[in-house]
């Protein structure tokens, strides 16, 4: 005899139905997808939700002649939520095969968003390995504001650059400063070329007319900062005062016009350590390429890149980043000011205890107007506030700089100089490795200078429309 249930369930039928619609019959973890893009403010599709990077495992091979690029990537994460599905950031290259876990993985691919469903679900707080196989022609992309990243063919090699977005351009990953990991780039080229990466050189191996260099580095990188140079380089090893590494690679054609400056090295780092605090990394140094594109220089961990002889001014600028950018890195491309207000800030101080001008003159000269020879620049510092640039295209532009290191200027006249030493030695090592936003930096001040008041500082310099009314 069949009996209908009865018309009401009780509290335990209900809940053991609601556990089965969350697991499943069979009582295994039903995730949904990761997500694609982070929604950066300013690149909403960059990075992936659902997971996080701990170590990146790069095992790349280029072709100049024909301009192709190999690569196996091995991403080793940890899940965030229960994942039925995830994706990577990868434009352009073809991509021949994926495994979750030694299992292959179904994936398809929707502009720069390469999905990958596992064969088995993930469950939040597991840690996973993905190995990507690819290969074609990597892009050269161009940036909001027109300049180019991504991967940069050169006369005898390649440049691989990133910022903001353009590693999606030779590896896949989860390509947004949020998401920091070590790395291990091995990168295989023709005998007679230099293949250059950040952290430090393991081994370099030449067999059947190719040599093979394979790159560690241990701290936490953002993927922007991750770099490769393939070319002909003269390679100098030194080490400053006190016993760290300083590894430079100089195109030929640069290296008489280079040398003097970069000679100073290691009296910037042990300046920068006396302004900021321990140094973050394990070793340090600069790629100089011959003067061509990119046409900028950039921030590359360990070894900052320079499109022909860098001026002294650059040099500060981009090892100062260092510490502000590659080990306090922002925790969205909003945060900008964070990275250059500081670097900016750096030369500033350079030339006050080198004998040129005061920050306090640097910082006059901008809000008189004769800072700039063209009027024009002189009109577009105040076009928008540092913590506020107007649109992804903007976050280089001089407010960014100049304008966010009026606002360190403001902060040390506040606070006087003993209190913003602290302050920035404090800020770098308080999120050394880690990621910060602007609240994050504004909270740390008033935190280390109570009693004092900011609040005209952020409204009017660091937030405000316009050039603020008094110096």
């Amino acid at each position: 005899m069949y009996r209908s249930a009865p018309a009401v369930r009780t509290a335990a039928a209900t809940s053991a139905l609601l556990v089965l619609a969350v697991t499943g019959c069979d009582g295994g973890v039903h995730g949904t997808p990761g997500g694609s893009g982070l929604r950066d403010p300013y690149f909403p599709k960059a990075g992936n939700g659902g997971y996080d990077v701990t170590h990146y495992g790069l095992t790349l091979a280029y072709d100049p002649d024909g301009r192709r690029l190999t690569g196996t990537a091995v991403i080793t994460a940890r899940a965030t939520k229960d994942l039925s599905a995830f994706d990577l950031d990868l434009k352009g290259l073809d991509v021949h095969s994926v495994t979750v876990e030694g299992t292959g993985a179904r994936f398809n691919r929707a502009g720069q968003e390469l999905t990958v469903r596992p064969h088995d679900e993930l469950s939040e707080g597991e840690t996973f390995s993905t190995t990507v196989r690819y290969s074609g022609t990597p892009q050269t992309l161009t940036d909001p504001d027109g300049s180019k990243e991504g991967w940069l063919p050169t006369a005898d090699g390649a440049l691989a650059l990133g910022e903001p977005v353009g590693s999606m351009a030779w590896f896949p990953g989860n390509d947004h400063p949020s998401d920091k990991a070590a790395y291990d780039i091995s990168v295989t080229v023709p005998k007679g070329l230099q293949a250059v990466s950040n952290g430090e050189l393991k081994s370099e191996t030449t067999t059947g007319g190719r040599t093979t260099f394979r790159w560690h580095t241990a701290e936490p990188m953002a993927s922007y900062v991750a770099t490769v140079a393939i070319g002909h380089y003269d390679i100098t090893r030194t080490t400053t005062k006190n016993g760290l590494p300083v590894y430079v690679a100089v195109d030929p054609t640069q290296a008489k016009a280079s040398s003097a400056v970069l000679a100073r090295i290691p009296e910037i780092m042990e300046w920068e350590e006396d302004n900021f605090g321990p140094y973050p990394f394990s070793s340090t140094g600069a790629i100089v390429d011959h003067g061509q594109d990119p046409g900028y220089a950039l921030e590359t961990q360990n070894r900052p890149f320079f499109p022909g002889s860098p001026d002294l001014h650059t040099l500060v600028h981009e090892l100062s980043h260092q510490w502000y950018g590659d080990s306090v890195t922002p925790r969205t491309w909003r945060d900008m000011w964070l990275n250059e207000g500081f670097a900016t800030y750096a030369s500033w101080l350079w030339d006050e205890d080198h004998g040129g001008d005061s920050a306090q003159q640097t910082f006059d000269a901008l809000y008189r107007g004769d800072y700039y020879d063209d009027d024009a620049d002189n009109q577009a510092l105040w076009s928008f506030p540092p913590a506020r640039p107007s649109g992804a295209a903007h976050i280089s532009d001089s407010p960014v700089y100049e304008r966010g290191a009026m606002v360190l200027q403001k902060i040390r006249q506040t606070v006087g100089d003993d209190t913003f030493y602290a302050i920035i030695q404090g800020w770098a090592a308080a999120h050394r490795h880690g990621n910060a936003d602007t609240a994050d930096f504004t909270a740390y001040v008033e935190k280390k200078a109570p009693g004092k008041d900011f609040s005209a500082i952020w409204r009017d310099w660091l937030y405000g429309s316009g050039k603020p009314a008094h110096p």
